[in-house]
């Protein structure tokens, strides 16, 4: 290797050698274009704890794994597949003599999955671990539970450009070395150009691209959100000059082309290289001078319109703008260009997945992990406990969850999908249907992201390609012939009549009936929308597999019909009576009757001769629930301050009493207190609410409340005073001669509150408001005194008030 080849890690690989010789686990810290994706592994597997065995290199992306594969193996002179592989979903390229795997983060899941003990694997390195992935931080997670309970001999390294230590730290143990390394950065000037909205985005990127080739040096890297977005530009970028030539940089090319990418020209042109987010991090764009940041990102969140985490397009956060700007720079001086004001506030940095994904895969896992409680594992970020419930919940409509959040036989078939729990459920149930070649070119066709976009999925199934093609419908069918191999079938389809039904069992909660053409009720109660010059329009039932998400008549994207008999067929349960009580809010009554079908889908109704008392209060919460608040009369107010006030100061110990959480407990203190005499939503708000949600308190807590936020303050005066806990500070409005004598601000909780003082008149006009009556008694009380003293004249003004006696009347009545 020769010094202009040497990289600022190179200095570090001993240090890095040395702490997982002596510790099983490290954190990196390497700046960018420090070298550490493709220095670090090769560094280790020559390690004694590494020998014989092989190590993972995890990668947030399918395009990273494979061209830090290629760097490797290329740098070690073998073709991939020999020291060097990779395996990301659906491709692979190891063999016997593999030692170092870059794997993608789902893969590894599997792995652990398949294989806890992980025979073989003698460490796992996480790259760019700061992305913060749903699935890293899964890998992470159970990758420190196997090395905690199986493989105390498994070495695992977390390495990113930007790591937070602090919250790393407790999981990885206070004894884990960190090792940091600066990169190597050229200066990089700065120049915005804000996009105008009311003008198209593309045609103002082409002209930001033509303006860097004229003024600035080297080869052009530009940023953009997505693939769509890339073509738009590139389409417009063909005839730019003969001297330069335009490439796109994404997941969806094959291997040769992401090279292309990265390398200079053969022929000595100029590049404009269009990127996804693949090239803000792990891969280094050869011969870049100029970046040009569309200032936009897709990061995974859940998508409600699909049911499954999707890539959704969202402002660039701070930490990910400095990370693209800082590509100028890799190779020398270089300018970037944010296609954004400068004064445009952006997010500091991205929220983890976890925070913001549907959890439902995540439960699949740690069912399938044996883990029914996620405090059970080590977590950089907890899953919050709503999105996992809701997750739970929709695997146990599946069936692939029971009560207990264990698998049920169908879950543990489903487990052998790589896909999420809806379709793997959707390709297990298939053979029960003699279905599965329909299921695969299905499954295939919704996990897709180019393809056939039209609204009515049977319409695109039977356009499916009949053989190796190019272009998406060639991806669509390479998908299929890749699931129908797992699945050992055929890609035959003999017809088209399962798909309503398959798609019912993937998406219970998206089976809808028609109110009028184009009008759906939705199975979750929702409302969605189709134009009716759709043929779609007038099915009797279809399933909506893609919404917009809209609260109120979300619009339907992708659907099927089903038929109401084979609803029936595939879902028992709808086939019961089952009594029905509903609050009217036209009629202002509550409104009976029994109905069958499939959640809030109504397939067959009757009249209810008598409404039941358990199903009258739970449909008077529900109304209370829509409603959005609880009716509250003073005392009530008083008392969720106060345990607001004890909550706040003293921890989650004491209940969370705010209107949001009260309605999301009705169940639990609520509905008990409700007798058969509560049959209107008036009635409930005549309740003692404030009674009902004392008696759920213990005798202890009682007396704490009560002693730490009491609603009466004794004063000099003898005058018990009430306090007014409603607003964010408890407030004591006093006469001020009433407080004639103490010389300090009263405080509550433990003394960790001062209240706060309202100070009236005779005349109970306010005075002063004051936290600190000592300073209040030094310097503003003689401002007072010299103004209120001649228009009170019959009431005391000492000129020393902490001697003066307290008195609640005039100076003749004292007290």
């Amino acid at each position: 290797m020769t010094a202009a080849d040497a990289l600022p890690i190179d200095d570090r690989l001993g240090e890095i050698r040395r702490a997982l010789a002596g510790h099983t686990r490290a954190l990196l810290v390497a700046e960018p274009g420090a070298g550490k994706t493709t220095r670090v592994p090769l560094a280790l597997l020559d390690e004694p704890w590494c020998r014989p065995g092989k190590l993972l290199l995890l990668e947030p992306r399918r395009v990273a794994a494979r061209l830090a594969a290629r760097y490797m193996a290329e740098q070690l002179g073998e073709p991939l597949g020999e020291t060097v592989g990779y395996r990301v979903r659906g491709e692979s390229r190891v063999g016997a003599a593999t030692r170092l795997e870059v794997v993608t983060q789902g893969v590894l899941t599997r792995m652990l999955q398949d294989d806890p003990m992980l025979e073989g694997v003698s460490g796992i390195v996480f790259d760019e671990f700061h992305e913060r992935s749903l699935e890293g931080d899964l890998g992470l997670a159970l990758a420190l539970d196997v090395q905690a309970g199986l493989r105390e001999d498994l070495r695992l390294l977390v390495m990113s450009a930007t790591l937070n230590t602090e919250a790393l730290r407790p999981l990885m143990g206070k004894t884990a070395p960190l090792i940091d390394c600066p990169g190597r950065t050229f200066p990089v000037e700065t120049r915005y150009r804000a996009l105008n909205s009311r003008d198209d985005a593309a045609t103002q990127q082409a002209a930001v691209v033509r303006e860097a080739l004229a003024r600035d040096g080297g080869d052009v890297l530009v940023f953009l959100p997505g693939v769509a977005e890339i073509r738009r530009l590139a389409r417009l970028l063909t005839e730019v000059s003969d001297e330069v030539v335009v490439l796109e940089l994404h997941g969806r090319l094959k291997l040769e082309a992401q090279q292309r990418a990265l390398r200079a020209d053969p022929f000595g042109r100029r590049r404009v290289v269009l990127s996804t987010a693949i090239a803000e991090s792990s891969v280094t764009v050869d011969g870049v001078r100029t970046v040009i940041d569309g200032g936009f990102e897709r990061v995974p969140v859940f998508q409600p319109r699909t049911g499954l985490t999707r890539l959704a397009t969202q402002r660039l956060n701070r930490a990910s703008a400095d990370q693209r700007r800082g590509r100028a720079g890799r190779q020398g001086p270089g300018v970037c260009y944010r296609l954004w004001a400068e004064e445009q506030p952006l997010p500091t940095h991205g929220e983890p997945e976890i925070e913001q994904a549907d959890l439902s895969g995540l439960a699949f896992e740690l069912a399938r992990w044996g883990i029914k409680a996620p405090e059970q594992l080590a977590w950089v970020t907890a899953p919050p406990a709503a999105a996992l419930a809701a997750g739970r919940e929709l695997l146990q409509r599946l069936g692939v969850l029971d009560a207990e959040y264990g698998l049920t036989p169908l879950g543990r078939a489903s487990a052998r999908w790589p896909l999420h729990p809806r379709l793997a459920v959707l390709l297990e149930r298939a053979a029960e249907r003699n279905a599965r070649p329909l299921a695969c070119w299905l499954v295939a066709l919704l996990e897709g992201r180019d393809g056939d976009d039209a609204c009515d999925l049977a319409v695109s199934l039977a356009r499916r390609p009949a053989g190796k093609t190019g272009g998406p419908a060639g991806q669509w069918y390479r998908d299929t012939s890749r699931l129908a191999r797992l699945a050992g079938c055929s890609l035959d389809v003999d017809s088209l009549a399962p798909l309503g039904e398959l798609l019912a069992l993937a998406y219970p909660e998206r089976v809808a009936r028609c109110r009028e053409p184009g009008c759906f009720k939705l199975a979750n109660g929702g409302l969605a929308l189709l134009d009716v010059a759709q043929p779609l329009a007038h099915a009797e039932a279809l399933v909506a597999v893609e919404l917009d998400g809209q609260a109120r008549g979300a619009r339907i994207y992708r659907a099927a019909a089903v038929s109401l008999e084979r609803l029936e067929a595939c879902f028992p349960e709808s086939r019961r009576w089952r009594p029905r009580v509903v609050w009217s809010e036209a009629e202002g009554r509550l409104v009976g009757e029994e109905v069958r079908g499939l959640g809030e889908l109504v397939l067959a109704r009757r009249p209810l001769a008598t409404l039941p008392t358990g199903a009258v209060h739970q449909a008077l919460l529900a109304a209370l629930r829509r409603r959005g608040y609880l009716a509250l009369d003073t005392e009530s107010e008083q008392l969720l301050g106060r345990m607001a006030l004890m909550r706040r100061v003293l921890g989650e110990e004491w209940p969370d009493w705010s209107q949001a959480a009260l309605l999301g407990t009705l169940d639990d203190w609520l509905a008990p207190q409700l007798g058969p005499g509560v049959l209107r939503l008036a009635d409930i708000d005549r309740l003692p609410l404030a009674r009902l949600l004392l008696d759920t308190l213990t005798w202890p807590q009682r007396q704490a409340l009560d002693e730490e936020t009491p609603m009466h303050l004794m004063v000099p005066s003898g005058s018990r005073i009430r306090l007014d806990y409603r607003g964010q500070e408890p407030i004591l409005s006093v006469k001020l001669q009433e407080l004639f004598g103490l010389a300090e601000t009263p405080r509550l909780v433990r003394g960790r509150v001062p209240v706060v003082l309202h100070l009236l008149s005779p005349a109970r006009r306010p005075l002063q408001v004051t936290r600190d009556l000592a300073s209040f008694w030094r310097q503003g009380y003689f401002e007072v005194r010299k103004d209120m003293r001649g228009r009170y004249p019959k009431h005391p003004w000492p000129e020393d008030p902490w001697a003066a006696k307290a008195t609640a009347g005039t100076k003749r009545q004292g007290r």
